[in-house]
């Protein structure tokens, strides 16, 4: 795999949301996350339909390092099937995706 992806994950508390995006951020295997709070979200979850508030992460990164922000967030979640969704980035700022290269472990270069 190779190019700019953004990953998506659903957290139970800003705190959960806060503590997941520094961990990825400072491990280098995303240049920037973004916490969307308050996201309404309905589901289906044990043969019921349940409805909770959640806080959205928009995690930057590369499709490189999908596998370890996958495990990371795998591993650090309070989910026990947390969202890891990862879109592929079709087009952006070539200054903007230059700084998210750059801000990324060696694995995504």
């Amino acid at each position: 795999m190779a190019g700019e992806i953004v990953i998506l994950c659903t957290c139970s508390s800003e705190a959960e949301a806060e503590r997941l995006a520094r961990l990825l951020v400072e491990d280098r295997l995303a240049a920037c996350v973004n916490a969307i709070p308050r996201v309404r979200s309905t589901y289906r979850w044990q043969g019921a339909v349940e409805t909770a508030d959640e806080v959205l992460l928009v995690i930057k990164s590369s499709a490189d390092l999908f596998p370890a922000v996958e495990e990371k967030l795998r591993a650090a979640h309070s989910y026990q099937v947390p969202e890891v969704l990862a879109l592929p980035v079709a087009a952006g700022s070539a200054p903007y995706l230059e700084w998210l290269r750059g801000s990324l472990g060696p694995g995504a270069r």
